[in-house]
């Protein structure tokens, strides 16, 4: 079963300079009880594929073409807002990652906790429980007495948890975590991993998991979405992406990774180049201008090539391995 399946989506803002393609030809699936990383460069396109699923794009941005399909039944493309109302928090949940924007600072946590249930017929003493259930679930201390709190009156980590705790409340299909592990120290980033991975175990949702911190997503999730510029260049599980990247910005960008150094340096690797304007998109490969295996017939728009086990990469190099071609 498939939670989510995205085709061919294609979004566009109209600029002063003229239309800017934010996602062309986004393609890729969320599987049923599965967490998948959406990863890339700041500018690739991850808040616009967030906002287009959850209806809220700005007023001059608009779908074009191609389906987001939410439980094989709902093209979310074609709901009004209404519907889309109506599925944002039982069905589709979001945890943003500051959560001092998320949460109000003038409502106590538990008077908040007890509002989001307000389309539930239970009573108020019963919502009530069901928010001191779901914090003891996310480790707050003393979860009963916490209702009463102001968001102030807690740290960033546990605000953090509160925020999932609030997101999983309804216990959606699809949860979309939007780096909420940013503004958190590494020992809280590690905490937090831990509690989304035992919280989707139990509540048995499936996680879109974005993020620019490759660790944690190899650490997190079970499928990787890699994206570049508005598009999705590579796809796979974590153990292909991490062990056999196949498009080159893939590989460059595990090679940035500063976890991946061995020596003490004063520079840390980077990707040459910059993102092309996506107001006037090249014909050919989006990474052509920055890629180091770039060759003539990267002048057409490269194909997704499967490479075998569903490990898609679209790129013309993507069945020749960069430790082959070096080889030869």
């Amino acid at each position: 079963m498939t939670t989510l399946a995205i085709d061919r989506l294609n979004v566009t803002f109209s600029t002063e300079d003229g239309p800017l393609h934010a996602l062309k030809n986004v393609s890729f699936d969320v599987p049923e009880n599965r967490i998948v990383g959406i990863v890339g460069e700041s500018g690739c396109g991850k808040s616009t594929l967030i906002n287009a699923i959850l209806g809220l794009l700005a007023d001059n941005g608009s779908i074009d073409s191609g389906s987001i399909l939410f439980q094989g039944r709902d093209d979310l493309t074609k709901l009004g807002p209404a519907q889309m109302r109506d599925l944002r928090g039982p069905k589709i949940s979001t945890v943003f990652q500051d959560p001092m924007g998320a949460l109000n600072p003038v409502i106590s946590v538990g008077q908040q906790m007890i509002n989001i249930q307000y389309r539930s017929d239970i009573s108020k003493q019963e919502k009530a429980q069901r928010a001191v259930d779901m914090l003891e679930l996310v480790r707050i201390p003393d979860a009963r007495a916490a209702l009463a709190r102001y968001p102030h009156q807690f740290s960033g980590g546990m605000k953090q948890r509160i925020a999932i705790a609030m997101a999983l409340m309804m216990e959606p299909a699809l949860l979309i975590a939007d780096e909420p592990t940013t503004a958190l120290d590494a020992t809280l980033e590690v905490t937090t991993i831990e509690l989304l991975k035992d919280l989707q175990q139990q509540i048995g949702c499936s996680v879109m998991f974005i993020s620019h911190h490759l660790g944690v997503i190899a650490e997190l999730c079970d499928d990787v979405v890699v994206m570049y510029a508005g598009e999705v260049v590579e796809r796979g599980t974590v153990r292909q992406i991490f062990n056999d990247p196949r498009h080159p910005y893939t590989a460059r960008l595990l090679e940035c990774d500063p976890a991946r150094q061995t020596e003490r340096t004063r520079n840390l690797p980077t990707i040459p180049g910059e993102i092309p304007d996506l107001r006037a998109r090249p014909r050919g490969c989006i990474f052509a201008n920055r890629c180091h295996r770039v060759h003539d017939a990267c002048a057409a728009p490269p194909p997704d090539h499967d490479v075998g086990d569903g490990h898609v990469a679209r790129c013309f190099m993507a069945d020749i391995p960069e430790t082959v071609e070096a080889t030869a």
